[in-house]
């Protein structure tokens, strides 16, 4: 079964998303992309959340997001029930948090990352599984009862 991939961005991000559907498309994936289609200025929670919701809700298995730092995209994404987003700036770090925290959504900075070193990052996250450890599903886990504290409240 082919994996899909969410993909959103504002005009920060623009540029960068088209080139890493190459990468994306070359793992064997299969992309929807929520926006943006241009460099035109977006407010990046329109293009950032529907896209956050495809993977919350099991229509896409991961989502890759984008703005010019990477911030703002991370902070509505995470703002999703069921979403680990990571803002990743590094190959290291994008291993570490599908290995450690099984992140579903990967952030990235079009503007503050250069690309190949964020074709890297998309390379390392999406290749690499999550540990299965017990000490990473307990903690995990720990997230999922945040949230339903947090809407009970």
């Amino acid at each position: 079964m082919v994996k899909t991939i969410a993909l959103a961005c504002d005009q920060g991000g623009y540029v960068q998303k088209e080139a890493l559907k190459e990468v994306i498309t070359g793992l064997g994936y299969e992309i929807t992309d929520y926006g943006v289609m241009s460099e035109d200025s977006v407010d990046y929670p329109d293009v950032i959340y529907p896209a956050a919701k495809a993977v919350a809700s099991g229509k896409h298995d991961l989502g890759i997001i984008l703005c010019g730092t990477g911030i703002g995209a991370s902070i509505v994404a995470n703002k999703v029930r069921g979403i680990r987003c990571a803002l990743v700036t590094s190959v290291e770090v994008a291993t570490l948090t599908r290995e450690h925290n099984n992140t579903n959504i990967l952030a990235m900075a079009g503007r503050t990352t250069p690309l190949e070193v964020n074709k890297e990052i998309v390379k390392a996250w999406l290749e690499t599984p999550f540990s299965n450890d017990e000490r990473h599903i307990r903690r995990i886990n720990k997230i999922s009862d945040i949230e339903i504290v947090e809407e009970r409240e």
